[in-house]
């Protein structure tokens, strides 16, 4: 099919990408100059493993970008993938995907044969009915044009393979043109999946909330296990020994319970405060939820306190290990890394930071920090060491921890050994 994308950030690169791997031809459409250059030279914007091997096969043949909103008419359907972003009170900031349906409405208006737009963003209930159709119709889309929502379930790290190999696929729509149209695009996908992911079919506010309900859920399990790990450290116990034996129970499952430092990235914090502005909203206390943030917030203060049993931070120099708020990416948005450096800061220390790909776009938050080229160079001369994003390049670290003036290492994501030598604090173990 002739399939459209607008917007090229983690979510409408990586679809994009996907589908022309799965044979369809897609225009990616991008107000940002550079990004659509570098989409037509092959090349990705956005580090996510996976992705540069799909845009230098595909980038500039099956898949193309531009700048220019008309070419959506020459497709048959169009994923909206626009940044949602918060407001300060936690609500979902609606401005720029309002502004993408306008222009989107516009390059419409003109177009006879039916056309699909879906909204990929993550928005709460109600707002594909009430603000962004109605203003991509005032724009000048017609009947003709049909609307559906397919929330996108993709890990950053785990982006492309999530996409072709998804859990299921959500489709909210009342539009059975809609509805046929997508479960075409999804045909080649549901054939070529490992697993046989099934369609769901439901309403676009149903469509809307699924995804809300899926990232709450698993940001209070994290936080739910975090919770438990915390007492579990008072008590001398270890979580992930607990944790090993309650993930047994096929009520609970294994995934999602590593204790540590807790959660960040785009999605989580985002849609966590989205939903509890929405209940507040709506006359309802969500305090579970407040409850889910409030835990995971606190994560990297007991961290910090944790070493200060073993080290005056001021005037000590200190290595952050682990920028990314997660291995596989070089996102750094709400990374845990930010409030221990935050703090760090603010108790005087010297802070060294090192991550394999996300220094960069640390150092524009933090330009005044240093940033070292290796963990053994991070390390060298420390007199405390925080592990904050669980990288592999970190679990082979060793002699490593001898360079440092005082071997104190306090592990925020359990893939640092114990060792005589070293004085190691396990964040929940």
């Amino acid at each position: 099919m002739e399939i459209s994308v607008v917007g090229s950030g983690y979510v409408g690169t990586t679809v994009a990408a996907c589908l022309a791997d799965l044979g369809h031809t897609v225009t990616n459409v991008d107000i940002d100059e550079g990004v659509v250059d570098s989409i037509n030279a092959g090349e990705a914007p956005i580090h996510e493993p996976g992705l540069d091997e799909l845009l230098a096969k595909h980038g500039g043949d099956r898949l193309r970008a531009t700048t220019d909103y008309d070419a959506v008419r020459d497709t048959d359907l169009t994923f909206v993938a626009l940044p949602t972003p918060s407001n300060e009170d936690g609500s979902i900031d609606l401005s720029i995907i309002g502004g993408g349906m306008e222009s989107l409405g516009g390059a419409l208006a003109s177009k006879s044969d039916p056309h699909v737009v879906v909204v990929k963003s993550t928005v709460v209930p109600g707002s594909t009915e009430t603000e962004l159709e109605p203003a991509m119709r005032r724009a000048g889309a017609g009947e003709n044009v049909h609307v559906a929502v397919n929330p996108e379930f993709q890990r950053e790290g785990s982006a492309v393979e999530d996409y072709l190999n998804p859990d299921k696929l959500v489709v909210g729509t009342d539009s059975e043109y809609a509805r046929e149209t997508l479960a075409a695009v999804f045909e080649p996908l549901i054939e070529r999946a490992d697993s046989d992911p099934p369609l769901v079919e439901t309403g676009l506010r149903e469509a809307e909330m699924i995804k809300y309900a899926n990232n709450t859920f698993l940001a209070a399990k994290i936080s739910l296990i975090n919770e438990l790990g915390n007492i579990c450290k008072e008590y001398d116990v270890d979580a992930y020994e607990v944790a090993e034996a309650i993930g047994l129970d096929d009520r609970i499952g294994e995934q999602f319970l590593q204790s540590g430092v807790g959660w960040g990235g785009s999605c989580f914090p985002k849609d966590t405060a989205a939903l509890i502005a929405a209940a507040e909203r709506a006359g309802y206390d969500p305090a579970l939820l407040k409850a889910v943030v409030a835990v995971n917030d606190g994560q990297p203060g007991r961290m910090l306190g944790l070493a200060e049993r073993h080290v005056d931070v001021e005037g000590s120099r200190v290595a952050v290990l682990g920028l990314a708020f997660k291995p596989g990416t070089d996102d750094i948005r709400h990374s845990r890394a930010i409030p221990l450096i935050e703090a760090l800061r603010e108790r005087g220390a010297e802070v060294v930071a090192y991550d394999p790909v996300a220094g960069e776009n640390m150092r524009e938050r933090f330009p005044d920090i240093e940033y070292a080229d290796s963990a053994a160079a991070a390390l060298d001369g420390a007199h405390l060491a925080l592990v904050v994003t669980d990288w592999d390049e970190f679990t082979a670290l060793d002699e490593e921890f001898d360079t440092m003036a005082t071997p104190v290492v306090v592990d925020g994501r359990r893939i640092v050994g114990r060792r005589d030598g070293l004085t190691y604090e396990g964040l929940t173990w």
